[in-house]
């Protein structure tokens, strides 16, 4: 039998090396610094920040200071006044409340049917019927949209669709696969056990939608939306094609009429770009927490 001193013993041998193990290792890894992941993000942030620059610095300058010049320069003094022209030049007024109504009704429309039409197919792709729309609805994201162009241009036309509202139906519908694929997959991953116990208390399909499917959609409809806003705010081919009068102007169009009728002015032009941009940067300024807060609720769900 083994002794209380040789276990005593035995039990030292086998604690104290494992203390020298872990007092003498190697340093945590996770405290490194990784210098070559940090080199490629700065040659990165480089590439934005630099055409970011040189936006500013040419907006903010006289043509005869960027004539003398790189651009790359700082505008002193200063010339205000571009924005001024750019205002009036665009009808940046007009313009940037076509854009924000096409926008904003694109976000709306977008999170309330691509949601749902994701949680009718999520719950049913065990059906040959759901598997299949599933399938077809993926199969889109490879048309390319140059191919579907022109017949677009005849039947917004036709449908009396070549305005904001049929702006905001078209990007409803071509952003549908993308957003389902998204949808589909995360709704699949909240437990069917909590619609379950919500029907055996009487509640109806659409009220288990309402109320607990769609909250805990948050960080997806979070990433939906700032795909479709930043789509809808920046898209310059679907509003060429499809609007037609010039009061329903967006902003990429507006700008594309400006650098056309005054292409030497550059100064007004970057100008146009930096007014363009400034609300959707705005927007993301004050919605950024809320964004973070929904995409962590998310991954500990």
């Amino acid at each position: 039998m083994t002794t209380p001193i040789e276990a005593n013993e035995a039990t030292r041998a086998v604690v104290i090396p494992r203390k020298r193990r872990l007092s003498g290792g190697d340093p945590d890894d996770t405290r490194r610094t990784n210098w070559w992941a940090t080199a490629l993000i700065a040659v990165c942030s480089l590439t934005v920040l630099i055409p970011l620059y040189l936006a500013v610095a040419v907006a903010l300058k006289t043509p005869a200071q960027l004539a003398s010049g790189t651009g790359f320069e700082l505008p002193w003094p200063i010339n205000w006044q571009n924005f001024a022209v750019a205002w009036e030049r665009t009808s940046f007024p007009q313009a940037l409340m076509n854009t924000a109504i096409i926008t904003v009704g694109s976000v709306v429309f977008t999170l309330l049917t691509s949601s749902l039409v994701a949680y009718a197919l999520a719950r049913n792709l065990h059906r040959p019927f759901f598997k299949g729309v599933f399938y077809y609805l993926l199969a889109a994201l490879f048309i390319p949209f140059p191919i579907i162009m022109l017949p677009l241009v005849k039947q917004t036309s036709l449908l009396g669709l070549d305005n904001p509202a049929g702006m905001i139906v078209l990007y409803t519908i071509y952003g549908l696969s993308l957003n389902i694929f998204i949808y589909t997959a995360f709704i699949r991953s909240i437990p069917i056990e909590l619609e379950e116990a919500a029907r055996m208390d009487g509640a109806s399909t659409w009220r288990v939608f309402r109320q607990i499917v769609f909250p805990l959609l948050l960080p997806m409809n979070a990433t939906v939306g700032i795909l479709t806003c930043v789509w809808a705010w920046n898209d310059f081919i679907m509003p060429l094609v499809v609007l037609t009068s010039p009061s329903d102007r967006t902003l990429s169009l507006a700008q594309y009429v400006f650098q056309g009728q005054y292409n030497t002015d550059y100064t007004v032009a970057f100008a146009s770009y930096l007014m363009a941009m400034a609300p959707l940067l705005i927007v993301y300024i004050f919605s950024q927490r809320w964004v973070i807060s929904g995409v962590m609720r998310g991954s500990i769900k």
